[in-house]
């Protein structure tokens, strides 16, 4: 484990959407060298589910964007095990994520895909949908 959640996430080649969000954001620097941070990454399938338009949406409004991807980012190191004690997890965006258990790892209405990517800052848990906060 020598590389960091965006050079761990660039690594992977699934998370390309995630990572263009995430640089138009301006948090790429962020997700690189502090945390440490656990990130509930959508991949490239996620972002497909979207309703059209919205990934340009989301990138034409800075702060929407931010506050999105910041609601995937838990701050510290939650590893699977770890995870399944909970039932919600504080969010970098501020609102607390539910998490549930019932037939799988759930994070919202996301389903945990693959778990605990080890990151030198961090740790990267894969799902299959967006997350959008409460407006």
């Amino acid at each position: 484990m020598s590389k960091n959640i965006v050079e761990t996430a660039r690594e992977a080649g699934s998370f390309t959407t995630l990572l263009a969000a995430v640089d138009a954001a301006g948090l790429g620097d962020t997700l690189a060298g502090g945390g440490p941070f656990t990130v509930f990454a959508p991949s490239d399938e996620a972002f497909a589910k979207l309703p059209a338009g919205t990934v340009e949406s989301l990138l034409a409004d800075r702060a929407k964007l931010t506050d999105v991807l910041t609601y995937h980012v838990v701050p510290g190191r939650v590893t699977a095990a770890e995870v399944v004690q909970l039932e919600t997890a504080p969010t970098v965006q501020g609102a607390e994520l539910p998490i549930t258990t019932d037939g799988g790892v759930h994070v919202g209405d996301a389903n945990v895909v693959s778990a605990d990517i080890e990151a030198t800052n961090g740790v990267i848990h894969v799902i299959d949908r967006v997350l959008l906060p409460a407006a």
